[in-house]
């Protein structure tokens, strides 16, 4: 079996993650493994609270990894500070790895900042040259890319921009009322657009983290980058599709959990 290494921080609720990476990548089909950059405490209305590791702590935790069970796939969530962004790429340098999948998270979807204005300098120099894709949502990329982007040629000059600057792939998420389900992946001067259908769902919450981890699974297994996530975006639709709401009786907005995997019987979208 194949296997991967999500590093990010925790989600109690369950929906995004390092809880959501484990169960996606599980759903995929390799062996999941993780560090926790930071326990937070969240669930689908908001952040309450972010209690950091300390980086020599994250880094013996990925030093017990790849010791013992190299990745063949790393992915890269949520990392608050500098400190915590130099020890993963001094890391994953000193052990080679590959197939590295940075999900730049820098604002929940509840709104939520999650990243420290002096750290996204560091994760620019320090994570995004290692990647071999970054996949970042339209916030995440005007942050990246410096453009505002308001429109399907915002999204290819954003991404472009990222790739030409950081040498990595970007796979830059439609979604925030732009391309809704449409996302744009630029590497090595070539540009492809995935579409996708809308699924009138509102539990989003955890999905960025359900799609990068889907997309280091099916690297990890050997598929090149486009079949990656053409994969990766049929699994998060079937799950999705499938609608099962946790949280009635509990307020308006505390029933969204994404689903991730609960929703495939034997292997439906692996």
């Amino acid at each position: 079996m194949k296997t991967a290494l999500s590093i990010a921080g925790t989600d109690p609720s369950g929906g995004a993650g390092i809880q959501a990476d484990l169960k996606t990548m599980t759903m995929n089909g390799v062996f999941a493994m993780s560090a926790i950059t930071a326990l937070v405490a969240q669930n689908t209305t908001g952040v309450k609270e972010i209690v950091e590791m300390t980086p020599a702590f994250l880094g013996a935790q990925i030093d017990a990894v790849f010791e013992d069970i190299p990745p063949d796939a790393v992915k890269i969530g949520m990392v608050a500070s500098c400190g915590l962004i130099e020890k993963i790429a001094e890391r994953l340098n000193f052990y080679q790895a590959k197939n590295i999948v940075v999900d730049p998270v820098m604002v929940a979807t509840s709104g939520d900042r999650l990243i420290s204005e002096e750290a996204v300098a560091t994760l620019k120099a320090g994570l995004l040259p290692l990647a071999a894709v970054a996949t970042s949502n339209i916030p995440e990329a005007e942050i990246l890319s410096g453009i505002t982007i308001r429109s399907e040629s915002d999204i290819k000059a954003a991404a472009r921009r990222i790739s030409d600057t950081y040498g990595c792939a970007v796979l830059l998420k439609g979604g925030h009322n732009i391309n809704d389900t449409n996302d744009f992946l630029y590497g090595d001067g070539i540009g492809t657009w995935f579409y996708g259908a809308h699924i009138d769902n509102p539990n989003t919450h955890g999905t960025g983290c359900t799609l990068s981890s889907a997309i280091a699974a099916n690297l990890a297994k050997g598929f090149d980058l486009p079949v990656s996530i053409q994969r990766s975006k049929n699994y998060l639709s079937g799950a999705l599709g499938a609608m099962l709401d946790l949280g009635k009786g509990r307020g308006p907005m505390q029933h969204n959990f994404n689903l991730t995997g609960e929703f495939a019987k034997e292997g439906s979208f692996i």
